[in-house]
C-alpha cells in the first residue's frame, strides 16, 4: 500500500503541486514547529503498530487518555489560579470562582511565603500579597479556607520550597473542619528541581530539597492518600524559554530523579508512583501542545514499567494539570489574549487535560480583575460544554500528522532524556548547567525570529494598528504588609511561646537525623510557629544554596 500512496504522491506533486507552486509559491520556508521539527506539505497513512503505540484510552501505554470515557464521565478540574493581597482578599475571590462553577481552587502565594521569609522580614518589604497571597502562619491559613469545606474541594497549591510547611497549615485546617483526611484530594507543586532551572525560588541545596521532597511523598502515602504529592512542572521550564520537547524531556527526566530518589529511600514504586502528577504549559503552536500531552503519556507509562519495574495501571499513568501560557500573552492589544487562551486551553482538552487553569486576558500588566478572572473561567465553560471536543475521547487521534507529530516529539524527547543520563541524572544536569543553556538557547533564538519577523506575534511586531486599551488593572495596596504585621504580631503575642520552642527544637532533631520531618513541621505548624520560624529552623541544619 505504502508503495502505491507513494507512487501517486509523487504523481499528484508533480502534476498538480509543481504547476501550483509555479503560479503562486508558498509562504515561507521551512514549515516548523516550534520545536523545529519540520512539518511535511501533506501526511499520508503510514504503517504503525495501533495496540503498541495507541492502544485503547485507559489502557496501557495511554495515549488516547488515562480513563476509558475520559470527558464523557465528568470534565477536567477548572481551576482558576488565584491569590493576592491578605488571606480575607483571597478567600472573598474564591468564593467568587466557586459560585461562578469553578471545580477547584489554585492557590499563588507570595514571595516571602515561597521563600520561606515572614511578612515582617527586611527582605519582605514591598513583596507582601503582590504575587500571591501573603501566608505567615496558620492562622492565615485558616482565615484563607475560612467558609470553604476542604472534604468537598480539590486544591492546587504552586508552593515549592516551603511545600512541606504550607501542605502541614492545609492538613491543619483540614483537621479542625473536621475532614477525614483519607479522602482528602489536591496537589501540592513540591517540584524543587525545576526551581534551580528555571525559576530560582529554592531554600535549601539540592540533596536536603529533594530528601524533603521524598519526606512528603512517604508521609502521604501513609497519611494523605489522595493527594498528589508532586506536580512535576514543564511550565516554568517552558515560561524561561524552552521549546515543547525540551520542556517535556526535561520535565519527565526530573520526574525520573524523584522516582529515583523514593525508590532509594526504600519506597514502593507502586505505592506511591500514583500520587505524582504533572504540570505542563499549553502554548499556541496548536498541533505540537497536543501531540506534547499525548507523547507525554506514552513516554511516562514506559519509562515507570520499563525503567523501575512498576506493576500497577495506575502507577503508569500520567495524570497532568495544564496552564494557559503565560509568556504568550502581550501587553499590546490585550483582547487578543483571549484569542490565544482559548486556542491554549482547547489544546490542552484534546490532548486529555486532567485540570486547567486559563490565564486571564490582563495578565501581561498585573493580577487579573475579577471580571477578567470569570472571562477566563468562562473560557473553559464555553469548551466544556459548547465545543463538542468532549463528546468523545481523543477525537484527533489516528490524524496522520497529529500521530507522526506524536511520534517525533517521542523520538527527541528520548534523546534528551538519554543526554541528562548522561550527565549523570537531573541533578547533576542541573548542577552542569546542561538544562540551562539549552534553555536559553531556545529563548535567544525564539526572540531573534520575532524580530526578524520570521515568527509573527499579532499586535507586537506586526498589526500593530488600532486603539490601545487601558483597562483597569488591580492593584495591590501597601496596606496589605501593615496588615500582614498586624496579624502575625497577635499570633506571636497569643501563642504558646514555649511550645513553639519545643516543636522548633523537634525539627532540627529530625532534620538533623534520618527522620521524616512532616510530623514535627506538622506539630509546629499546630502550634502557629510562621512559615520563618519553620524554614530558619531547616536552614540552621541544612544551609542555603548559594549556586
Amino acid at each position: 500500500m505504502a508503495s502505491s500512496l507513494d507512487q501517486q504522491k509523487e504523481r499528484w506533486e508533480s502534476g498538480k503541486v509543481g504547476p501550483a507552486l509555479q503560479k503562486h509559491p508558498e509562504r515561507k520556508k521551512p514549515f516548523q514547529t516550534d520545536s523545529g521539527i519540520e512539518i511535511d506539505r501533506l501526511y499520508l497513512p503510514r504503517g504503525f503498530s495501533y495496540e503498541e503505540q495507541l492502544g485503547f484510552p485507559g489502557e496501557f501505554p495511554f495515549t488516547r487518555g488515562v480513563y476509558p470515557s475520559m470527558f464523557r464521565n465528568r470534565f477536567w478540574t477548572m481551576r482558576q489560579y488565584a491569590g493576592f493581597g491578605t488571606a480575607e482578599e483571597s478567600n472573598g475571590r474564591y468564593r467568587y470562582l466557586i459560585d461562578q462553577g469553578t471545580t477547584g481552587l489554585s492557590v499563588a502565594f507570595d514571595l516571602p511565603t515561597q521563600i520561606g521569609y515572614d511578612s515582617d522580614h527586611p527582605l519582605a518589604e514591598g513583596e507582601v500579597g503582590k504575587v500571591g497571597v501573603a501566608i505567615d502562619s496558620l492562622a492565615d491559613m485558616e482565615v484563607l479556607f475560612d467558609g470553604i469545606p476542604l472534604q468537598r474541594v480539590t486544591t492546587s497549591m504552586t508552593i515549592n520550597a516551603t511545600a512541606a510547611i504550607l501542605l502541614c497549615m492545609y492538613v491543619a485546617v483540614a483537621r479542625k473542619q473536621g475532614a477525614d483526611l483519607a479522602t482528602l484530594s489536591g496537589t501540592v507543586q513540591n517540584d524543587i528541581l525545576k526551581e534551580y532551572i528555571a525559576r530560582g525560588t529554592h531554600i535549601y541545596p539540592p540533596s536536603a530539597s529533594m530528601r524533603l521532597v521524598t519526606d512528603i511523598f512517604e508521609w502521604c502515602s501513609d497519611n494523605l492518600p489522595k493527594w498528589n504529592t508532586i506536580s512535576i512542572s514543564g511550565y516554568h521550564i517552558r515560561e524561561a524559554g524552552s521549546t515543547a520537547v525540551q520542556e517535556l524531556a526535561f520535565t519527565l527526566a526530573n520526574g525520573i530523579a524523584y522516582v529515583q530518589a523514593a525508590v532509594d529511600r526504600g519506597l514502593d514504586i507502586d505505592r506511591f508512583g500514583g500520587q505524582l502528577s504533572f504540570f505542563f504549559n499549553a502554548h499556541n503552536n496548536f498541533f505540537e501542545e497536543i501531540a506534547k500531552f499525548r507523547a507525554a503519556r506514552r513516554l511516562w507509562a514506559r519509562i515507570m514499567k520499563e525503567r523501575f519495574g512498576a506493576k500497577q495501571e495506575e502507577t503508569m499513568k500520567l495524570r497532568f494539570h495544564a496552564q494557559t501560557g503565560g509568556a504568550t500573552l502581550t501587553a499590546q492589544q490585550i483582547d487578543n489574549n483571549i484569542v490565544r487562551v482559548t486556542l491554549q486551553a482547547l489544546a490542552a482538552v484534546l490532548g486529555g487535560c486532567q485540570s486547567l487553569h486559563t490565564n486571564a486576558r490582563d495578565e501581561a500588566l498585573a493580577l487579573p480583575t475579577e471580571a477578567a478572572a470569570l472571562l477566563a473561567l468562562r473560557t473553559q465553560q464555553v469548551i466544556a460544554h459548547e465545543s463538542g471536543v468532549t463528546e468523545t475521547v481523543d477525537p484527533l487521534g489516528g490524524s496522520y500528522y497529529l500521530e507522526s507529530l506524536t511520534d517525533e516529539m517521542e523520538r527527541r524527547v528520548w534523546e534528551y532524556i538519554g543526554k541528562v543520563d548522561a550527565c549523570g541524572g537531573a541533578v547533576a544536569a542541573i548542577e552542569q548547567q546542561f538544562y540551562q543553556s539549552h534553555i536559553a538557547e531556545s529563548a535567544y533564538e525564539y526572540q531573534m525570529a520575532i524580530e526578524k519577523k520570521e515568527k509573527i506575534v499579532v499586535g507586537v511586531n506586526e498589526f500593530r494598528g488600532g486603539d490601545e486599551l487601558q483597562p483597569e488593572i488591580l492593584r495591590i495596596e501597601e496596606g496589605v504588609r501593615l496588615k500582614q504585621l498586624e496579624r502575625l504580631k497577635k499570633v506571636k503575642s497569643q501563642r504558646s511561646n514555649q511550645a513553639v520552642e519545643a516543636a522548633i527544637g523537634q525539627l532540627k532533631t529530625a532534620a538533623s537525623e534520618s527522620r521524616n520531618v512532616l510530623p514535627p513541621i506538622l506539630a509546629a505548624v499546630e502550634v502557629y510557629a510562621t512559615i520563618g520560624e519553620i524554614s530558619d529552623a531547616l536552614r540552621s541544619v541544612w544551609g542555603e544554596y548559594e549556586g
